[in-house]
C-alpha cells in the first residue's frame, strides 16, 4: 500500500501565518504539523509515501523532509498546479505513484492518536471511511447510516441538519480504482472535486466500509483546532516523559 497526504490548499482560515509559509508546516506544540499524518502512515504500515503540495511552499516540505530516511519512509513530491482544486484532484497527482496499489489518503493537517494498522492490512477492495463522533458535525462530512446503523448510505458535506453525530474524518483507504472513479467526478459548486463524491461513488457501487476512530482527532485547520492539537500534543508529551522516568 502507497501513502498519499494531501498538503496543498490556500489556508485561508488561518491567514496571516500562512502568508509566511505552508499550514502543514505550521508548529503543533514542538514539531511542525505535517510530521503528525506523516507518523500515522508509518505507524499503519505504510512505508512509501507522496505529499502533494503547492508549488508556493513545495521547496519549504523538501529541505526539511528530504527522502524521508530520518523519518523511516520513503518520500516523493507533486506539484499540485491547482491550489483550490480540491482533495480528489490532489489524490490524482498520485496516480503514477501508486502504479495500481491500494492507497492510503491522510489530510496534512488531520491527527490522530489512531493509527490504521489493522485496518490498512485487512484492506481488500473498495474503500473505506473513518468516522469520529463530534459536538457539532455541520463543520465537516457526515455519514447517513441505514436504519440498523450498520451501513452508510451517503456522505453529506457540511449538512446544515446532520444525519448523525459523526464527522468524517481525512484519512482514507482506497483500492487503486479510485484515480478512475475521480476521473468521472465534475466539480462541486465551489469549484473543486471533492473527496466526498469519490465515497459516495463507492457507496453506490456497495463497495464501501467504514470504521470508528478511538483516541483524539483533530482537523488543526482553524486556530482553535490548531490550540487544540497543540495542547493534546503537549499533555501526551508530558505523559510520556513520566512513563520513561
Amino acid at each position: 500500500m502507497k501513502g498519499i497526504i494531501v498538503a496543498g490548499g490556500l489556508g485561508t482560515r488561518l491567514r496571516p501565518l500562512t502568508l509566511i509559509t505552508n499550514k502543514h508546516l505550521l508548529p503543533v506544540y514542538d514539531k511542525p504539523m505535517i510530521l503528525y499524518p506523516l507518523k500515522t502512515l508509518a505507524d499503519s504500515g505504510v512505508q512509501e509515501i507522496m505529499i502533494v503540495c503547492g508549488r508556493e511552499h513545495a521547496s519549504h516540505f523538501m529541505n526539511f523532509l528530504g527522502s524521508g530516511k530520518q523519518f523511516g519512509v520513503k518520500l516523493s513530491y507533486a506539484i499540485q498546479e491547482t491550489n483550490d482544486g480540491g482533495i480528489a484532484d490532489a489524490v490524482c497527482y498520485g496516480e503514477d505513484f501508486a502504479a495500481g496499489e491500494h492507497v492510503a489518503v491522510i489530510l496534512g493537517d488531520n491527527i490522530f492518536e489512531h493509527h490504521f494498522a489493522d485496518a490498512a492490512g485487512a484492506f481488500k477492495k473498495g474503500a473505506v471511511s473513518f468516522f469520529k463522533q463530534v459536538p457539532d458535525a455541520r463543520r465537516f462530512g457526515s455519514p447517513v447510516f441505514t436504519r440498523d446503523g450498520k451501513t452508510v448510505v451517503r456522505i453529506e458535506e457540511k449538512p446544515a441538519r446532520p444525519k448523525s453525530s459523526y464527522a468524517h474524518t481525512g484519512f482514507y483507504l482506497f483500492d487503486g480504482r479510485v484515480f478512475d472513479v475521480i476521473k468521472t467526478l465534475t466539480p462541486s459548486a465551489r469549484g473543486q472535486l471533492e473527496i466526498v463524491d469519490a465515497i459516495n461513488a463507492y457507496i453506490a457501487m456497495g463497495e464501501h466500509n467504514f470504521r470508528l476512530v478511538r483516541g483524539f482527532w483533530s482537523d488543526a485547520g482553524t486556530f482553535a483546532s490548531l490550540m487544540e492539537s497543540s495542547r493534546w500534543a503537549q499533555k501526551k508529551a508530558g505523559s510520556q516523559r513520566r512513563e520513561n522516568k
